[in-house]
């Protein structure tokens, strides 16, 4: 066997093949649908190859280089982000009320703030690893100072998707800066009265705007029509012919899936969009309760491989950023999935590497290009780290 082949993670690489698999079949049920005429499958294995060879690339630099251009990629980044807000339609059209793509001519639209998630946990890492190392004394002022560091990088961008507006983007940069808070070294009784403060306040939001709508429109300036989405969560049947549509209707396609499905290409409920965001409609519909289980179990190995590749890298730059690639593939799994049946608000954020969208697929292909470096620059020292 091959110095390559003893260092090429495989376990990786075959969860990887897995989504592929599990993607190009949801993909081709959804396109069967009438009110679609483009091949989704085929332009989906295209994103997959392209990113298959991104991560070939990547895969011989090893993760010192990602910590290097860490800070470039940042800035380059928001500028981009900034680009965003201030572009005309003719270069970043409104798409369903946002502004979050620029469309390139040939090759269709691209969404930067898909890309700025692995950016962002690239320079915290970066941050983190530094702060750590260079701090004499590990004390309350120290802590305050790391975390500033943290939520200031995290809000740049952040501030900046808000204006697109994309919450659900926005909510995948607060699970990353939150999962990055909390491996950072930040006391907890630093990090409780923060978090237990926001849950309070987040939690009191939501209560006025059920009980007491005006109070927000009078002093916040969030319109009644805004907060549809959490209206339509908790009631979706009251708002069926509105924000309630499309969650009415991905429960029924999964609950009439039962056991077994009803096979593929054998959908029976309509559902607009559901090669995006509702892809998980499509397997429950069509794989019933068992197929639903093998996506499921498909993240479930990946997730796990992620821990396995963070707790054996002997660099701590290497495991913050699989720290956060974990929080952004676990939240949005969760909130996808969530979404689907219920649990959660619909945010409008994709599936992993299952939803057919090129952005989507690359950027997270491209965070499994840095795991797939750290694994296969992982080095075993007979007294600890390096």
């Amino acid at each position: 066997m091959t110095n390559f082949e003893e260092r090429f993670d495989w376990k990786l690489f075959f969860t990887l093949c897995l989504f592929l698999t599990i993607s190009s079949i949801a993909l081709y049920s959804a396109q069967q649908s009438p009110q679609y005429n483009d091949n989704f499958m085929v332009r989906q294995l295209v994103w997959y190859i392209v990113g298959f060879a991104i991560i070939g690339v990547m895969l011989y630099f090893e993760p010192d280089f990602y910590k290097k251009i860490s800070w470039p990629l940042y800035i380059a980044g928001l500028i981009v982000l900034l680009a965003l807000v201030i572009a005309p339609p003719s270069i970043a059209p409104i798409i369903k009320g946002q502004k979050s793509w620029f469309v390139l001519p040939g090759l269709g639209t691209i969404q930067p703030s898909e890309f700025m998630k692995v950016i962002t946990i690239l320079l915290l890492a970066n941050v983190v690893t530094n702060h750590n190392e260079r701090a004499r004394v590990k004390d309350i002022k120290n802590d305050f100072i790391l975390l500033g560091k943290i939520v200031g990088l995290t809000l740049l961008p952040l501030l900046l998707i808000m204006q697109q507006p994309d919450l659900g983007t926005s909510l995948v940069f607060i699970a990353i800066m939150a999962g990055m808070i909390v491996i950072a070294g930040v006391r907890w009784r630093v990090i409780l009265p923060i978090f237990g403060s926001i849950g309070v306040v987040g939690t009191a939001i939501i209560w006025l705007a059920l009980q007491f709508p005006q109070i927000l429109d009078q002093y916040l300036g969030v319109k009644p029509y805004q907060l549809g989405r959490i209206y339509a969560w908790l009631n979706p049947q009251q708002y069926s012919s509105s924000e309630g549509f499309q969650l009415i209707r991905a429960m029924r396609a999964i609950g009439s899936g039962q056991m077994y499905g009803k096979g593929a290409g054998d959908r029976e409920v309509y559902l607009p969009e559901s090669h995006t965001d509702f892809i998980f409609s499509i397997i429950g519909e069509e794989y019933g309760f068992i197929g639903s289980c093998i996506v499921l179990l498909a993240f479930f190995l990946f997730i796990y491989r992620l821990t396995t590749i963070a707790s054996r890298a002997n660099h701590k730059f290497s495991s913050y950023v699989m720290v956060g690639l974990i929080c952004m593939v676990s939240f949005h799994v969760f909130q996808n999935i969530g979404m689907s049946i219920q649990l959660l608000p619909i945010t409008g954020i994709p599936l992993p590497y299952i939803s057919y969208g090129g952005s989507s697929l690359l950027a997270f292909l491209v965070a499994a290009g840095l795991a797939f470096s750290i694994s296969y620059h992982h080095r075993t020292f007979m007294f600890g780290e390096n």
